[in-house]
């Protein structure tokens, strides 16, 4: 991974993730999203309803990468407050913003629009609107930073809106080498020296539970195609060699 590399955060905001009464799933969505088109997601944070709190990790992950992913808390109760967050973040003043109320009443008759569903067009000055073709109320990006839902559907449909307009890098290519049923332990000094030889590129070691007991694969992940593949070979050589002498 190189200086130039395009990185992104993701700040997951709202109390019902961190109680575990919500699972969340679009951590998960959103790294698959970047990997496929060549961004390095760096970081993940997840903090409570508490202003201060969001604001001061949204200027530090602003602050640090290429692009800030939120989810969560733009919704139309008094504990959605992320757009304020963004918005105090920023420096910028907050209001209905004519084009987002204008989207919200595609879905709602103007009778309807009360006040908490305006709340849901409250957009910082300055922010570019995310269309949200499931439930109307739109996202936002203002700067580098990009403010979703936290309903995973509605999620995935602002990050389909987005995602074109994203700066892009080159894919990271992937490598799985199989080790077996041979013990980490085994092959974890080996790995460190081609790690350490192969500096360009990112070896992990990663073990997982089967109907037959533990399993463990080498993955090797990096922008240059012979790099990884030099990687890759060098794990081959050293896992079959201990195959060997395991045997």
């Amino acid at each position: 991974m190189t200086e130039s590399a395009i990185t992104a955060a993701i700040l997951v905001i709202g109390d019902e993730i961190l109680s575990g009464r919500t699972k969340d799933r679009n951590i998960g969505t959103i790294a698959d999203y970047c990997t496929a088109i060549g961004i390095d997601l760096r970081e993940v944070r997840i903090v409570p309803d508490e202003a201060e709190r969001i604001v001061i990790a949204i200027n530090a992950l602003r602050e640090t990468y290429t692009y800030l992913f939120t989810t969560g808390g733009i919704g139309p109760t008094h504990d959605d407050i992320t757009a304020d967050c963004v918005a105090a973040a920023f420096g910028v003043t907050i209001d209905v913003d004519p084009r987002a109320k204008a989207m919200l009443l595609e879905r709602h008759k103007p009778e309807d629009l009360n006040e908490a569903r305006l709340r849901m067009a409250r957009i910082p000055a300055g922010a570019d609107l995310i269309a949200n073709p499931v439930s109307k109320a739109p996202g936002f990006r203002i700067g580098n930073v990009i403010v979703m839902a936290g309903v995973p559907g509605i999620m995935q449909a602002m990050l389909d809106n987005i995602g074109p307009t994203l700066a892009t890098g080159a894919k990271v290519l992937s490598e799985t080498i199989e080790a077996g049923n041979l013990p980490e332990g085994t092959y974890a000094g080996g790995l460190a020296a081609i790690a350490k030889a192969h500096a360009t590129v990112s070896i992990g070691s990663y073990p997982s539970m089967t109907p037959n007991g533990f399993a463990n694969r080498v993955v090797v992940r990096g922008r240059d195609a012979e790099a990884v593949a030099r990687a890759r070979d060098d794990v081959s050589a050293m896992l079959e060699g201990l195959r060997g002498a395991h045997a």
